[in-house]
């Protein structure tokens, strides 16, 4: 009985804190509920968000805005193509000691936060990528051979912009592999559109209010990976997976347009993505296990930056959300 009570108390404070966060993020964001929620529960599961949207949407405010609330430390990193490693990881600087001797000591760069804003990741070149990518996959440093470690909890949430190819330098798939989400960036609606000229052309905004500090998510992180998952619910998200895959064609699992328009599928990141964000959405809503719907819900955001399509999927205007959708439609909840 101590056991179910203490579940029990440990979803409601957890429902609790969401809610309590979705509201202090209201006051300054008008819209955007589904993605709020989506790098939320990739930051209790300690994943990284790549962000694709046009300029203007409020990413930044955002990103900003969920530090404040949660207490947690925050740096923006302005990506462009003469940025090197050095200006996101820091160098040796050469001081003097308190008794006058010259020595080198290590000047943190701005990767050394909680939440780093990465904004237009790719307008750097790849060398610089590859340095936020230590950081992303090692959560550390190295600078001149010694290891620094870096805040816990640490997150990355890198932008691209869709519409400007021009002076950029695509991620490689290797890399974008790494991110436990991609998020998608819409247009407000004509009521949001009028509430975000309400809040940006009045008074400035009350400040917001701290919800959540660096214990409370470290702690949500241990209950995340506690709640339980039925082997029929795992076997759904595994064959889910498995239907991206265009060489599962004999079997008949891979879904028509994954055998048509995929090259490769989704790496085993992305069942892992899938399973651990549904555990998350689970415990935010108050739920004791996880259902096929949170198994659902999850695939896009896991699964569409994870498919390399080929050149008759780019002719055609066949993207991975579509791919997805026949996926999601066409995989039964049981084999």
């Amino acid at each position: 009985m101590e056991a179910v009570a203490e579940i029990e108390a440990r979803m409601q404070r957890a429902r609790r804190s969401f809610d309590d966060l979705k509201a202090e993020m209201a006051r300054m964001i008008v819209g955007h509920e589904d993605l709020i929620e989506q790098v939320f529960i990739a930051l209790v599961c300690g994943g990284h968000c790549l962000l694709e949207g046009v300029p203007g949407l409020g990413k930044t405010l955002m990103v900003r805005s969920l530090g404040e609330i949660l207490s947690l430390s925050f740096s923006r990193i302005q990506f462009t193509p003469d940025l090197m490693p050095a200006d996101i990881t820091g160098t040796n600087v050469l001081t003097d000691d308190p008794s006058g001797r010259k020595i080198f000591e290590f000047q943190r760069g701005p990767v050394f936060a909680h939440i780093v804003l990465a904004d237009e990741i790719n307008r750097a070149t790849p060398k610089t990528q590859s340095a936020l990518l230590e950081a992303m996959q090692e959560q550390s440093v190295t600078v001149g051979g010694k290891a620094h470690r870096l805040e816990n909890p640490f997150m990355v949430l890198a932008t691209q912009n869709p519409i400007e190819m021009e002076g950029t330098y695509p991620l490689p798939e290797a890399q974008v592999d790494r991110f436990f989400f991609k998020l998608l960036l819409q247009y407000p609606t004509r009521e949001e559109l009028a509430r975000i000229a309400d809040f940006t052309t009045a008074g400035p905004p009350a400040a917001l209010r701290e919800v959540l500090d660096t214990a409370d998510i470290l702690q949500m992180r241990q209950w995340v990976r506690d709640v339980p998952l039925a082997d029929i619910v795992k076997d759904y998200a595994v064959r889910l997976v498995l239907s991206t895959h265009p060489q599962r064609e004999r079997s008949n699992e891979a879904a028509p347009l994954a055998q048509k328009f995929v090259l490769y599928g989704s790496s085993p990141r992305g069942l892992q993505s899938v399973i651990l964000a549904a555990k998350a959405r689970a415990l935010l809503a108050g739920r004791p296990n996880v259902s096929f719907e949170d198994i659902r819900q999850m695939v896009p955001p896991s699964l569409r930056h994870r498919l390399i399509l080929n050149l008759e999927a780019d002719a055609e205007g066949i993207g991975a959300e579509k791919i997805l959708s026949e996926v999601v439609e066409r995989v039964s909840e049981v084999s």
